[in-house]
């Protein structure tokens, strides 16, 4: 797999509660890749929860922030990175992530809200509707999604693991291996 993939990064994409950061621990894991969440980061560089972002200053700050910390992780190879929910929200995003390798990780957003209704710590989902917010979140970004590379349908009592197997078996599909080189000049 490694040969086929020559250090790409991968970026997994999707809603928040799609798995993005369990499955890409998983990936990164099997393939010997270094594991990269966008949320952790951001957390860490800012010294304050993603929650405290959005109520003190805002979205558009918190996607600036965002915007600034996949820029640095762009810049590494051998990389699985786990990315906010919106990132592919912001267009000028997209000039790092085609760099990489873009999956989609799709999961019914009634699967996301069972994942996510004891969630506080989760910014846009603070309001009467949870479910409604996930489905308009969800129609509001799956243009953006469907830009990804690789699309996967996720079922919801599906393991990590398995969800990594369907991964590493849909790679090849969307990668061209190296060509070898030739083998040399004839005089």
């Amino acid at each position: 797999m490694n040969d086929i993939l020559q250090g790409l990064n991968i970026y997994l994409v999707g809603m928040m509660g799609a798995g993005k950061t369990t499955v890409g621990q998983h990936l990164a894991h099997r393939l010997g890749y270094r594991f990269l969440d966008t949320d952790a980061i951001i957390e860490q560089a800012t010294g304050t929860t993603i929650n405290e972002i959005f109520a003190q200053d805002g979205e558009p700050t918190f996607r600036d922030i965002e915007h600034q910390v996949l820029a640095q992780v762009a810049a590494y190879q051998h990389s699985v990175v786990s990315t906010g929910g919106g990132i592919v929200t912001q267009q000028k995003n997209w000039s790092y992530l085609k760099y990489g390798l873009v999956v989609w990780l799709d999961v019914p957003p009634k699967t996301l809200f069972d994942r996510l209704q004891d969630d506080s710590s989760r910014p846009l989902l603070k309001e009467a509707d949870p479910l409604a917010k996930l489905q308009r979140l969800l129609d509001e970004r799956r243009s953006k999604y469907e830009q990804a590379d690789l699309h996967l349908s996720i079922g919801g009592n599906e393991s990590s693991d398995r969800i990594v197997d369907r991964l590493l078996t849909a790679i090849p599909t969307i990668l061209k291996p190296p060509t070898e080189p030739p083998n040399g000049s004839h005089s």
